[in-house]
């Protein structure tokens, strides 16, 4: 088995030994997991320069992934299910996007939320896989080795991409403060750092004096290989690249190996062979946000779902918010955090059924691997507008010209979430966040995380009792609710402020050689544009098609899956990305209506006002309670939500129109 040893470092109570419903307390158990891999093995055949990794005395390529498990006190209360959360940059998000937890830092203790995870007795499961954490305390890291040749350590051009939110004249070459590839020689004449008003817009080279591999050091340079340095300084808004070389290629595809072989040595192994789950676990699951949904897809491609000894590893799969995309997560010099759209992040395919590219002879699926190995697992992708935007959300499941509807496998089901952004809402609404990205409108205050819940019980129901999940809901071709973007302008006039992103997010085929997971063009060549749909929109630029709570089917606002940069961080009226360059998290926008006809009037808005809508707060809440009562009914919401949905609404109510009243 390729796990040789687990070592438990802490043991301890989780949430202060509170207990959790019938289940009762739960605990937390930190450690770390040694891997010995068989490269030999057709089940590890996907992996990118495995083939180059050092190999131990008995030709196995080793290293170790930090490991987490929170799990019930008395396994025998436990529903025998594991729930594998994806690490996003070193980070559990399950109990915040499942549960409703708080934000805590990675060295806080973890917060349970409301406990709908282990009242339900779920076992969660997390694994570092990602190469280039930051050494913070708290966060999940991986220890894997070079890929090396019979000449050494591997060097190759690498592209990093970034924009910023005020001026400065020095940037850390890698996002998000993660680890950095290092400029092999910082006089290189070869290197380039180019710069563009959007990422699409044509590139110019900045003259190779005017900038240097260096940072700011009491105010003088310092030649350093992780930085890059600008006399004339860095235009917030504008996008750069710097292309140069580097040496040293980690073997990041591991990653996903520690995640393979972890889960299935807790799913199958005994007691004694260290499985500190000593009830049997009957089903596995994967849940994985943004980077670690994109993280879950790619998985799904290269047919991971299998370990070396041939054994269905996860039951089910829910990648959320991942949109059409994959990831940098099994190329040589990867960067996982990287938001780039022009970049490894991007590539074709992006539906689970096979399509040809007739642009380039390609023919792919997502799931063509697992599919022509037999049964599939169940997977939910479950979406935001945002992905919609971001210009490949829709390339899941249209054909490459987005003339007709590709329908998903049977075990297959696509959720878009109505009216809501890629990252979790706020309340009450804000218009910038704790990094400087500020929008020219609220960000979105839609919570959907009830969705989740529900879809992740369907799942489950799916899977154990083959009772089939509910049927997709997203934008479709053969309804009219799946349009070009620009055809909705015309339900945006006379909106005061609310503007289509100029210019519009888009997807390009890219070519990085015959095999773009060892990349021999970088940067990669440019083909067409793929095509990219969003929602059609009702008369309040409310979208019409996906899972839409009351708050989207019983307004007090526009909300869309989109925000535009606000002119004082440069870029203005681009789309509003944030944690990274260019192609990041999207924002949303929440654009209130009036509160009164009065306010409508004065401000010559199109859209009813909410006194001219609902004649109460109490006609409102029944409003939502019967829209509510719809979702749970269709099984997209769990009747324990509803009363969370009234809170919701009522806050939003007394926010938005600035009473408290009935």
């Amino acid at each position: 088995m390729p796990i040789t040893n687990i070592e438990v470092n802490s043991r301890r109570p989780f949430a202060d030994g509170k207990p959790f419903g019938n289940v009762g307390p739960y605990e937390q158990l930190d450690g770390v997991a040694r891997f010995a891999i068989d490269p030999e093995n057709s089940a590890n055949e996907t992996i990118t320069d495995l083939n180059l990794a050092p190999r131990n005395a008995d030709g196995m390529v080793t290293f170790s992934s930090d490991f987490r498990i929170l799990q019930p006190v008395d396994l025998q209360k436990g529903n025998q299910r594991i729930l594998m959360d994806i690490p996003n940059r070193g980070k559990p998000l399950a109990l915040r996007n499942i549960n409703s937890a708080p934000e805590v830092t990675p060295d806080a203790p973890m917060d349970p939320g409301n406990g709908f995870l282990m009242r339900e007795g779920y076992t969660i499961v997390w694994c570092a896989w990602q190469h280039d954490v930051p050494d913070v305390p708290g966060m999940l890291k991986i220890d894997i080795p070079n890929a090396v040749t019979p000449d050494g350590p591997i060097s190759g051009k690498v592209v990093v991409t970034f924009q910023l939110n005020s001026p400065s004249q020095i940037e850390f070459l890698s996002s998000r403060n993660h680890r950095p590839y290092k400029a092999s020689d910082l006089d290189d004449p070869a290197a380039v750092l180019t710069v563009q008003e959007d990422e699409d817009a044509p590139e110019r080279i900045i003259p190779r004096d005017k900038w240097s591999f260096a940072r700011l050091e009491n105010g003088k340079t310092v030649p350093d290989g992780s930085y890059v340095y600008l006399a004339s300084g860095f235009e917030p808004g504008k996008v750069y690249q710097a292309i140069f070389t580097t040496t040293g290629a980690p073997v990041v595809g591991l990653g996903m190996l520690a995640t393979r072989d972890l889960a299935a040595f807790l799913r199958y192994s005994t007691p004694d062979e260290g499985n500190q789950l000593t009830s049997n676990i009957e089903h596995a699951y994967s849940f994985g946000v943004s980077q670690s949904g994109r993280f879950l897809r790619l998985f799904l491609y290269l047919g991971l779902n299998w370990d070396e000894e041939g054994r269905k590893v996860f039951d089910g799969f829910m990648p959320h918010v991942a949109g059409g995309k994959m990831g940098e997560f099994n190329h040589r010099f990867a960067q996982p955090s990287s938001q780039a759209t022009r970049s490894g992040n991007s590539l074709f395919p992006f539906s689970d059924i096979a399509q040809t590219d007739a642009e380039t002879g390609l023919t792919d699926g997502l799931l063509s691997r697992l599919s022509a190995r037999g049964a599939l697992p169940k997977v939910m992708y479950t979406h935001t507008p945002s992905e919609y935007w971001a210009g490949h959300g829709s390339l899941m499941h249209t054909d490459l010209t987005a003339s007709r509807d590709v329908d998903p496998p049977q075990d297959v089901r696509i959720y878009v979430f109505a009216g809501a952004q890629h990252a979790l809402a706020t309340f009450p609404p804000v218009d910038t966040d704790v990094d400087g990205h500020h929008g020219q409108h609220h960000f979105s205050i839609i919570d959907y995380r009830c969705l989740l819940r529900a879809a992740l019980t369907n799942l489950d129901r799916w899977v154990t009792t083959g009772e089939a999940a509910p049927p997709s809901q997203h934008p479709r071709i053969d309804d009219g609710t799946a349009v070009p973007p620009k055809t909705i302008a015309g339900a945006l006039a006379g909106i005061p402020g609310l503007k289509l992103p100029m210019p519009m997010r888009r997807f390009t085929r890219l070519d990085f050689g015959p095999d773009p997971s060892v990349p021999t063009k970088v940067p990669a060549e440019i083909g067409k544009v793929y095509p990219n749909l969003v929602s059609a929109v009702d008369k309040d630029v409310n979208e019409r098609s996906g899972i839409a709570l009351p708050f989207v089917t019983v307004p007090l606002a526009t909300h869309t899956g989109w925000n535009l940069r606000h002119k004082d961080i440069g870029g203005g009226g681009q789309v509003l990305s944030t944690g990274g360059a260019s192609g990041g998290t999207l924002r949303g926008s929440m654009v209130p209506f009036a509160a009164t006809r009065a306010e409508r009037e004065s401000a010559g808005d199109p859209r009813l006002s909410i006194e001219e809508r609902y004649s109460s707060k109490s006609q409102y809440l029944e409003k939502i309670a019967q829209a509510a009562g719809d979702l749970v009914a269709e099984r997209y919401l769990l009747d324990e939500d509803v009363e969370v949905i009234m809170g919701q609404a009522g806050e939003h109510y007394d926010f938005l129109t600035g009473t408290k009243g009935s």
